[in-house]
């Protein structure tokens, strides 16, 4: 009898501990079991329609952003080959010039200088060339020594070195050498511009003094302005030359400017991105160097695993999809999203899981997590 009562008495404990509530859990966070079974009237009443992951080539936008940039033989820096000191200019930032128009006007006595070398040079050389025929002459008939011909011929020659030059440096000054004589010498010569374009800076102001080594005007020929984009080294492969794209800045987003690569950069800069520089189809004025532009680029991936956009649904942060397993049973199944266009989204399994052939709930998917969720703990 004794036996017996501790027999039950053992029973007796072992039924308590069993039973004993589940105090302080917290069922919320409880961790998520991944199979469902729906009854006849849940399966109904979800209307789930069921299909296959697909095969498909869905775009992608690329987003990049970079500025309106000129390639550096459209940007002229302008200086004076000889100082002097800035006598006019009526430029200012922003104003259109043309191709041998006058910018500026600058003044010095060297000026002066150099071109009354020139002249002096230059009727030496007459002297000597005239010189040089006598002598050559003469020698013909032995009435001159050699060492005199060779004289003459030096003369002459040094001369002529010394004209050319001369008149090289006259043209540098934008002075014609050539219509240069003794009645029409000037103080004051012209900076031109050389290009067409437009004033991006101007450095000086009337009567500062300007060395050869100042900046006075920098111009910008637009003509060949284009896109600069920054690309990192992930995406550099998914571009290629000739391709097209978009590009618009945030002042006005709906106005885009189709674009089409023509050079990508080789090289790599300190935070792994690359240059690319990209045409515009035409050219807007309104597009200033220096202007912060964006770009979408549409790119093709080929055959990616795809299902309809309504087959995902989220939970906690995460994406998944339901897989039909048995009659009226589901398993959700954890994935990855990618790239979606026209309803339809490249997917990728993250346990590696072969589930291509598989049924997959594509409608009424958010109904089976709601019933998942909402399922009574056993």
């Amino acid at each position: 009898m004794k036996k017996l009562v501790n027999i039950l008495f053992l029973l007796l404990a072992l039924t308590s501990c069993g039973s004993k509530p589940n105090q302080g859990k917290d069922i919320k966070n409880m961790p998520l079991e991944n199979t469902i079974t729906l009854t006849g009237a849940q399966y109904k009443n979800a209307k789930i329609e069921l299909g296959k992951l697909e095969n498909r080539s869905i775009s992608t936008t690329l987003k990049l952003n970079g500025k309106i940039d000129v390639p550096p033989q459209n940007m002229i820096s302008v200086s004076t080959p000889l100082g002097g000191f800035l006598k006019s200019t009526k430029l200012l930032p922003g104003m259109h010039v043309k191709k041998g128009e006058v910018l500026a006007t600058m003044e010095d006595q060297q000026y002066i200088q150099l071109q009354q070398e020139y002249l002096t040079v230059k009727s030496k050389l007459i002297y000597a060339e005239g010189e040089y025929n006598r002598q050559k002459e003469l020698n013909l008939s032995k009435a001159s020594s050699d060492k005199v011909f060779q004289q003459a011929d030096m003369d002459y020659k040094n001369q002529k070195i010394n004209a050319s030059a001369l008149a090289e440096k006259l043209r540098l000054i934008n002075i014609n050498p050539e219509s240069l004589n003794e009645s029409n010498l000037s103080r004051k010569i012209n900076i031109c511009s050389s290009i067409d374009g437009f004033v991006s800076k101007v450095n000086v102001n009337i009567g500062k003094y300007v060395n050869p080594s100042d900046i006075l005007f920098e111009l910008i020929n637009p003509a060949d302005i284009h896109l600069n984009l920054k690309v990192f080294e992930k995406d550099i492969d998914k571009l290629s030359i000739g391709q097209k794209l978009l590009a618009f800045n945030n002042n006005q987003p709906n106005k885009k400017y189709p674009c089409e690569i023509i050079l990508i950069s080789q090289d790599l800069s300190t935070d792994r991105s690359a240059d690319v520089h990209c045409h515009f189809d035409a050219y807007d004025k309104t597009l200033l160097p220096g202007m912060y532009m964006n770009a979408e680029v549409e790119i093709k991936s080929s055959n990616a695993s795809s299902i309809n956009s309504d087959a995902i649904v989220n939970f906690e942060g995460k994406d998944y999809l339901f897989i039909f397993k048995k009659t009226n049973q589901f398993e959700m199944v954890e994935i990855k999203k990618g790239s979606s266009e026209n309803n339809y989204t490249e997917v990728a399994i993250l346990n590696r899981r072969d589930i291509v052939a598989l049924p997959i709930v594509i409608k009424g998917a958010y109904t089976v997590l709601m019933q998942l969720k909402n399922k009574p703990e056993n």
